[in-house]
């Protein structure tokens, strides 16, 4: 673990403050385009190829499940996101071998945070199959029955609310866990638990801005996710080279230099 165990100064930022980090990412993105659409391709042919399987294997009804829990562990896959930002922010010119590098060389602490944001998601998966299980007694095995359950009875619609409800709070705090503290371990500056206990504070002190950034995070991403997975390769890019200026703007100490 890194040595640093002080904690960072946390900023007040605007209310409108996303909108200025999308435009920095958006920037950044303009910099590199081939780079970071290579990094959206990737995760968008991913996503695909899981989907076709949950699709032939007739477990589609685990979809919004594991787009719950994407919501979750994403700011770890973006990783590589926040090396091409802080590199261009240096000056430098970002390359592929940079990314993989982002993910070479994870730190013990990035490894922990790894752990703990599985641990949400496994904790969502048994809620979820939870909140199935007492929703209904039948096995809904293709994807029109399912449909047709959660949409068209009482009992799924029930299912449908709490199970939207519940989900969103798991995610809301993952989100604070780790909206800044992923970018923070990028810079090995700081050990997991300095880093989690400022990226609360940091959605705490900004609440009304950090809400709205996760409302639209969750916004983009879910349009990513309805044009059949397309819209991820501009999306996600763009939202984690975003989450890095998201950090430079909320936290500031000695080593948080560009």
């Amino acid at each position: 673990m890194a040595e640093t165990t002080h904690l960072p100064k946390v900023n007040r930022v605007h209310f409108s403050a996303p909108f200025v980090w999308l435009q920095a990412g958006w920037r950044d993105m303009g910099s590199v385009p081939v780079l970071c659409v290579t990094y959206g391709a990737a995760l968008a042919l991913f996503s695909m190829l899981l989907a076709g399987f949950l699709y032939h294997t007739n477990q589609f009804i685990w979809f919004l499940v594991l787009v719950g829990g994407f919501m979750i562990i994403a700011p770890i896959i973006a990783a590589g996101l926040y090396r091409i930002a802080k590199m261009l922010g240096n000056g430098e010119q970002p390359k592929l071998g940079d990314v993989l590098t982002a993910f070479g060389r994870f730190s013990s602490d990035q490894i922990m945070l790894g752990f703990a944001l599985l641990f949400l998601f496994g904790l969502w998966v048994e809620i979820a199959y939870l909140i199935y299980g007492l929703s209904t007694f039948a096995v809904h095995r293709t994807v029109l029955e399912f449909a047709s359950f959660m949409f068209a009875t009482p009992a799924g619609l029930q299912m449908a609310v709490t199970g939207t409800l519940v989900g969103g709070v798991i995610a809301f705090i993952a989100y604070a866990i780790v909206v800044v503290s992923a970018p923070m371990l990028t810079l090995e500056e700081s050990d997991v638990f300095i880093a989690i206990i400022t990226s609360v504070r940091a959605v705490v002190t900004n609440f009304t801005a950090m809400a709205l950034w996760a409302f639209l995070i969750a916004i983009m991403t879910m349009l990513g996710i309805a044009v059949g997975f397309l819209g991820l390769v501009v999306v996600f890019p763009w939202i984690g080279l975003s989450s890095w200026h998201a950090y430079r703007s909320l936290v500031r100490s000695q080593g948080n230099v560009s």
